[in-house]
């Protein structure tokens, strides 16, 4: 059993902002599920929130957008923080030398975004994500206390007396940490549904194995469809067109090419997500038909190549040219605006467990996330949970007393087709307009299942673990709407 000071589970902005801003002197073990590089954070295309040009923009108005986004059941503290340290948190990125595109005068090129009264996203391209988490990751390998892990799954996690015990899986093998502080940086959930804009890893471990613990897990249901994925059905990980690209102009087209977003909304196609996406819910009902479409051809060809690289060439790829024709979109999981309950130091139920980025609830996004807010929540919340952690260091430590695993007996593989099921009945029962009778038949069988995978006598391997986090992440979603 290795000991360290501080354990991470999950390599995005939020696990990163932690490691970074944790002491020096502390040991830190980062654990990775894949790669480093793989998740969400990385596909996140529009960019990141800051009130940056304080001569046009404010913390107020930020966080009155935020606020009726949120539908007002944000918790207004929290969102406070989010705003106010923002411009912050870009500074520290420029300083990584995070490469936000500029104006040609040199300045900071600030876009708009549906739900946003002003221009305030900062931006790399389409794929500010990633150049975010690039340039985190660097910093990251540069701190000598920190010890990454990469393809380690946490399949079991522990509370015991002076902290927490974890066994991770890595390549086949079982290896048993254990640390006063414990950082859930785990991501979303999107792979309890058929179809999602989120990378492979999105199974809801964290949030999985916090409920297993007694953290209190606050709106599980809340989650956002992002209205504009490419439709595809043939793919479970849908592409997803980004918010910025009607932040620019994109008109949505129904089945008949007719723009339909002003019979719903004053604010047209920059209304914010839940809006557009209840809004096609709503038009597919009245035209009969699910083909809708995103159209930006009406703008300058050169400049929707620059400004959108990545989404132009991946259209290519699937024959269709964004600068050319409308595009087919659908609405497609996207976000979590719920999970673990954390304070404003990011801490959960639980003391020393943390929770930080999409896997926690701070209460900035409420009732649905605005464009953008979700790389800085991660940051901001991280840091947090870094700097509450420092000061918590320096305090007399319990010794810890290990958690004595026990090693894996078990041969028998989870019944072929279970995480299908799951996906299956989250797909009908709480899409964007949620339905209640299929809810209740479905959580009927979801239960059924989270029993089996919880008491059968299963080899604990990848796919295991995660069936069990679909299970449980979806028996707490349908048992909170019924």
């Amino acid at each position: 059993m290795k000991l360290y000071d501080v354990i991470i589970v999950g390599s995005g902005v939020a696990g990163l902002s932690t490691a970074l801003h944790l002491n020096k002197d502390l040991n830190v073990l980062l654990l990775c599920k894949r790669e480093m590089t793989l998740c969400n954070s990385s596909l996140a295309q529009g960019g990141m929130v800051a009130v940056y040009d304080t001569e046009h923009d404010s913390c107020e108005e930020h966080i009155k957008d935020t606020m009726i986004a949120g539908r007002y059941e944000n918790n207004l503290e929290a969102v406070t923080i989010l705003s106010k340290e923002s411009k912050m948190v870009a500074d520290e990125l420029l300083d990584l030398g995070v490469d936000f595109d500029r104006t040609s005068d040199g300045k900071i090129d600030l876009t708009l975004e549906g739900g946003h009264s002003k221009h305030r996203i900062l931006h790399y391209k389409d794929s500010t994500g990633k150049e975010i988490v690039d340039k985190l990751i660097i910093a990251v390998k540069r701190r000598k206390n920190v010890t990454v892990m990469e393809y380690a799954q946490m399949c079991n996690l522990k509370k015991v007396p002076g902290g927490f015990s974890l066994d991770i899986l890595q390549h086949e093998q079982h290896h048993f940490v254990s640390a006063p502080y414990c950082v859930l940086a785990t991501g979303g959930i999107g792979r309890i549904y058929q179809y999602t804009t989120n990378s492979a890893i999105a199974t809801g471990d964290g949030i999985a194995m916090a409920y297993q613990l007694g953290a209190k897990i606050q709106h599980l249901s809340y989650i956002q469809f992002h209205p504009t994925a490419f439709y595809n059905a043939q793919q479970r990980e849908c592409f997803l067109i980004s918010e910025a690209v009607r932040g620019n102009g994109a008109y949505l087209r129904n089945c008949h090419m007719e723009r339909f977003m002003h019979k719903y909304d004053e604010r047209l196609e920059l209304a914010p997500r839940d809006v557009v996406s209840q809004a096609i819910m709503q038009e597919q009902k009245a035209t009969g038909s699910k083909h809708f479409y995103l159209d930006v051809s009406h703008k300058d060809p050169e400049f929707i190549k620059t400004r959108f690289p990545m989404i132009y060439h991946n259209l290519l790829q699937s024959e269709y040219d964004l600068t050319r024709e409308p595009v087919p979109i659908y609405p497609c999981q996207h976000y979590l605006m719920g999970g673990i309950q954390v304070d404003l130091n990011s801490e959960s139920t639980i003391p020393g467990l943390f929770a930080v980025g999409e896997c926690s609830h701070t209460g900035v996004h409420g009732r649905n996330r605005l464009a953008s807010n979700s790389l800085l929540e991660g940051i901001v919340f991280g840091r947090r949970s870094a700097l509450h952690i420092n000061q918590l260091s320096k305090q007399t430590q319990d010794k810890i007393q290990p958690y004595p695993f026990q090693p894996d007996v078990y041969t028998a593989d989870i019944p072929k087709g279970t995480r299908t099921e799951i996906r299956s009945i989250m797909q009908k029962a709480h899409f964007v307009l949620p339905n209640r009778k299929l809810a209740e038949e479905g959580f009927i069988r979801i239960n059924d299942i989270k029993f089996m995978l919880e008491h059968g006598q299963f080899k604990v391997t990848p796919d295991y673990i995660e069936a069990k986090s679909l299970a449980t992440c979806a028996y707490i979603i349908l048992k909170e709407i019924m």
